[in-house]
């Protein structure tokens, strides 16, 4: 399958299930520090530091954009991606969810900084993600779809698992209008949370 023809690829074991149960049960264990926190008030609902259950795509579902966990294997994963696409990439962000029965994400296209994406099934329930037209992706621990975000739409249909550990990793084309200032989504340095865009 050509990344180049098809605009998405599937690409198996691109981290070690080792390294992506890692993350899974790492942010699984952030979730669990955040909600305490915020139910006891030792820390701001509106604090980004922790995650959050606020994003409008997914209301009461826990994510985090900018995780430094996360954000390294942006950077980890950008030789696999580069190869696999043959496009040299710049990173712009990484974004995690714990998706919980009965979330559903609507079919969307994503904006300039998700160019060329990828979702990544860290843990939990498996869950199939669909592209357009109406194109079926199941991805087990450690394997990612890369597609292109601008290009396609994407969905998936409501969860019924428990829970579901994903982490999307965002880059521009080297080569794009733009991409060179889009660098990290705007933020000066990789790592930082949203409010640090430009």
């Amino acid at each position: 399958m050509s990344f180049k023809k098809n605009k998405y690829q599937v690409i198996k074991g691109a981290i070690s299930k080792e390294l992506a149960d890692f993350c899974y049960q790492y942010f699984l264990n952030k979730r669990a520090v955040a909600r305490h926190l915020f139910d006891e008030k030792f820390i701001s609902q509106f604090t980004q530091y922790f995650g959050v259950w606020n994003d409008t795509q997914i209301p009461e579902t826990y994510s985090h954009y900018a995780d430094i966990v996360m954000e390294t294997l942006l950077q980890k994963v950008k030789p696999v991606m580069e190869e696999q696409s043959k496009v040299k990439l710049i990173e712009t962000y990484s974004y995690a969810r714990i998706y919980k029965k009965g979330d559903e994400l609507k079919k969307h296209k994503d904006r300039y900084s998700c160019e060329i994406s990828t979702t990544m099934h860290l843990g939990g329930d498996e869950w199939s993600i669909y592209i357009e037209p109406d194109i079926k992706i199941d991805l087990k621990q450690g394997d990612m779809l890369m597609y292109r975000g601008c290009d396609l739409e994407h969905w998936r249909k409501p969860f019924e698992g428990e829970n579901c550990g994903q982490v999307f990793l965002h880059y521009n084309d080297a080569s794009s209008k733009d991409a060179e200032q889009n660098k990290y989504d705007t933020r000066p340095i990789i790592g930082l949370p949203a409010y640090f865009r430009q």
